[in-house]
């Protein structure tokens, strides 16, 4: 009688453990941390913000160094392809590809070895990079003439040079000219090597570009 007790106790005792394991692992499964994609709590992120680029509400990250057309960005250090460029611009007036190599005669022994491509549009010009391990080009140039590519602030070919001091309070004109004078409005979000830098002729936006310095 005394075994069948200490027995009964014993199942007892486990089936309750085995209950209240159970209930954790369901309070775990039902957790927000948990079911949240991004596993993080308000007020913390994980998610690694790239320099040039401005952490939004709900760790949304926005680059600032893209350009918008059609509700698509396009951003520097993209990979981008010619179908992926062709899916979200249309197909390309020109593409030109060059490998570099040390008898080019460019003088670019730092990208021996680098596929440059170009890909033109009205208006736009985009560059792309792909290294010799054969991992996808990427964005590193971005030139705009025509007004449909706008800036993620919204600035644009024609915008007026107040427009454009507004939109971009952390900018300067390089060289400090006068309104009426051409010059360079420079815009470097954080790291001196991702840059946006804008055209001003007749106190207005000429043209844009967005770069990425090779190394």
């Amino acid at each position: 009688m005394k075994i069948n007790i200490k027995a009964s106790a014993i199942i007892l005792l486990g089936a309750l453990l085995t209950s209240a394991l159970t209930g954790c692992q369901s309070n775990q499964v039902k957790s927000p941390e948990a079911a949240s994609p991004s596993g993080n709590s308000e007020g913390q992120s994980t998610v690694v913000v790239k320099e040039g680029s401005k952490q939004k509400e709900g760790n949304v990250v926005l680059k600032e160094l893209a350009f918008m057309f059609k509700g698509k960005t396009i951003a520097i250090s993209d990979t981008a392809n010619e179908e992926q460029l062709e899916q979200m611009l249309g197909k390309a007036e020109h593409v030109k590809s060059h490998t570099y190599r040390a008898d080019d005669g460019t003088n670019m022994d730092t990208l021996i070895g680098f596929t440059e491509k170009v890909y033109t549009y009205p208006g736009l010009k985009i560059k792309t990079i792909s290294i010799p391990d054969g991992k996808q080009d990427s964005i590193f140039h971005i030139q705009i003439t025509d007004p449909k590519y706008a800036t993620v602030r919204n600035i644009k070919a024609g915008d007026s040079l107040d427009t454009l001091k507004n939109a971009y309070p952390e900018g300067r004109l390089v060289g400090e000219g006068a309104p009426e004078e051409e010059d360079d409005f420079r815009y470097e979000p954080s790291n001196y090597v991702d840059v946006m830098s804008f055209h001003i002729k007749d106190a207005k936006v000429e043209s844009i570009q967005i770069y990425s310095l090779l190394d």
